[in-house]
């Protein structure tokens, strides 16, 4: 790590790993060089795509801009990060982890710690905005070298335009094992950092930043990045979730900019003056028009700034009367009347693609409609396009929150609270609850638990005699062994304790009466291999 700029992680030995021809997976459009290679290639993009991670970026903040789009974005933020004085937006659950209440506790003061780095309370909103726009957001995690147990001391944004993730890929051609006449190589080593270069240019892999385009390269741990997710192997480039927006937002755009054109081209009545040149020549006819233009032609003007009225004999615009010559033969001179646009009010061509922007990212078009409340009844008359925009709100809370998962990784290694191999084991326990605005998942959850305790009144006279004790507890209330033995155990401890009435919980064999035969006691739980599961009470 002497070449690169930043600190380094180190585990305390080797992981062994098998042999493959091909690299680790990697979706998050890191750039892969072959060992040893040393340059960039250059090719003509003949199509009108984006070549680059910095024109998706221009592309997707250009898109943004538009008003019909931002709104629409508004809708996402707002209701991923949830707003609130009193309360942070988002918490670390750690119930489904292993470790002990002392170690959880430190766990939560550091996540606390990592908010307050980001200033998360006060800029939560735009942090989440400015992933979603640009479908990338980077952090250089600053520590003090001379006292890294302090911890991460300052987290800085970097604009993902001047950054990119590079991995160098070292090959081998292990013959033993392929065979001799097999020229497929085995990867031996893949190594990855990070080069910023605010040209936006990563050529060849050279020494230190400058405009040659080599740039400056850094550790990858001291980078702190989360992607959109949105992967295409074709062109190897990771898309922003504005990316199905744009053509929207510029058909919406140009199609607005149309309507206004006709509307003011289209709005007055104008008149059509024909002319009779009889038989004269092409230019005297012309000369002729033009005469008869400037003398019938009286435009009357009024300025508002000085309050008069004046005459305006400028060049004749499209929105005035029209002067065509006609020849003798015909009819004589004759005015008509040019009528106005009869369909100016139209607007379903705008609605159109309004709906189709809303539609491109994933919000329901039904918040298009101002005047739409929303429905505080049952969870069943809620639409379906509300439940998949909330499902699609979870997808984009989850892959956010890997940014939390990397300065808390960083951040509880530096201090020595846990080591990379224990954080390996304990990270996929962790969970990030975020605050919901609206009730829908407590109606949803209220409304099943009383559809369940319906169904239990209606079977509790069949019980023992067509349906058993644990068919009921298993099927009907949908309970897990883990949740059989939490409740039972929390059962009989309230008794004891005398907090509800020792005859209560016979019905369902509870810890008096057993889980099928009513002569076992508690003595005989048959739950007492779920007791390491099961949490104190």
């Amino acid at each position: 790590m002497a070449d690169f700029f930043g600190f380094e992680i180190k585990r305390k030995g080797e992981v062994t790993k098998g042999k493959s021809f091909v690299a680790p997976s990697d979706e998050e459009g890191t750039l892969d060089i072959a060992g040893g290679a040393g340059f960039f290639s250059q090719y003509i993009n003949l199509e009108r795509t984006a070549k680059n991670d910095w024109d998706l970026i221009r592309k997707y903040r250009t898109t943004a801009e538009n008003p019909e789009c931002d709104q629409a974005i508004e809708d996402i933020i707002n209701e991923a990060i949830t707003s609130d004085e009193d309360d942070t937006s988002v918490k670390l659950n750690l119930d489904m982890t292993d470790l002990s209440g002392s170690i959880q506790k430190k766990v939560n003061e550091e996540f606390k710690e990592i908010l307050r780095l980001l200033d998360w309370k006060h800029k939560g909103n735009d942090i989440f905005k400015r992933w979603y726009v640009d479908s990338k957001l980077f952090y250089h995690i600053l520590i003090d070298e001379n006292s890294p147990r302090k911890g991460i001391t300052e987290i800085r944004y970097i604009d993902p335009k001047f950054i990119k993730k590079v991995r160098v890929i070292e090959k081998t051609n292990d013959r033993k094992t392929m065979g001799s006449g097999n020229n497929v190589d085995l990867v031996k080593k893949a190594q990855e950092f990070f080069i910023y270069n605010e040209s936006g240019v990563y050529p060849s892999m050279g020494g230190g930043g400058g405009k040659d385009g080599s740039g400056l390269k850094v550790s990858p741990y001291s980078i702190a990045y989360v992607t959109s997710g949105i992967y295409n192997p074709t062109t190897k480039q990771v898309y922003g979730f504005l990316q199905k927006a744009i053509k929207p937002t510029n058909q919406l755009r140009m199609m607005e900019d149309a309507l206004v054109i006709y509307r003011i081209s289209r709005a007055p009545e104008r008149r059509i003056f024909y002319i009779d040149v009889g038989n004269l020549p092409k230019p005297k006819a012309e000369a002729y028009l033009k005469d008869v233009m400037s003398r019938y032609r009286n435009k009357v003007v009024y300025d508002g700034s000085t309050g008069e009225i004046k005459d305006d004999r400028n060049q004749m615009s499209m929105l005035e009367d029209f002067w065509l010559p006609r020849r003798e033969g015909g009819r004589g001179t004759e005015i008509t009347t040019l009528p106005g646009g009869q369909n100016l009010g139209e607007m379903s061509d705008v609605t159109y693609f309004q709906e189709k922007l809303y539609r491109s990212l994933n919000i329901p078009v039904s918040r298009l409609l101002t005047d739409s409340g929303f429905n505080m009844g049952r969870a069943s008359e809620i639409q379906r396009d509300e439940i998949k925009f909330s499902k699609f709100i979870q997808k984009l809370r989850k892959r956010f929150a890997g940014l939390f998962t990397t300065l808390l990784k960083t951040q509880l290694i530096l201090k020595g609270i846990m080591t990379i191999e224990d954080w390996d084991i304990m990270k996929e326990s962790m969970v990030y609850d975020f605050n919901d605005d609206n009730h829908f998942h407590e109606m949803k959850d209220a409304e099943i638990l009383s559809g369940r305790i319906e169904q239990l009144g209606t079977l509790s006279e069949y019980i023992g005699t067509y349906f058993s004790k644990e068919w009921v507890r298993r099927r009907v209330l949908k309970q897990t062994d883990l949740d059989i033995a939490v409740i039972d155990k929390q059962i009989a401890n309230e008794k004891k304790t005398g907090e509800i009435d020792s005859k209560a919980g016979l019905g369902l064999g509870g810890p008096e009466g057993g889980f099928g035969d009513p002569s076992r006691g508690v003595e005989q739980d048959p739950y007492d291999a779920y007791d390491d599961m099961a949490p104190e009470v």
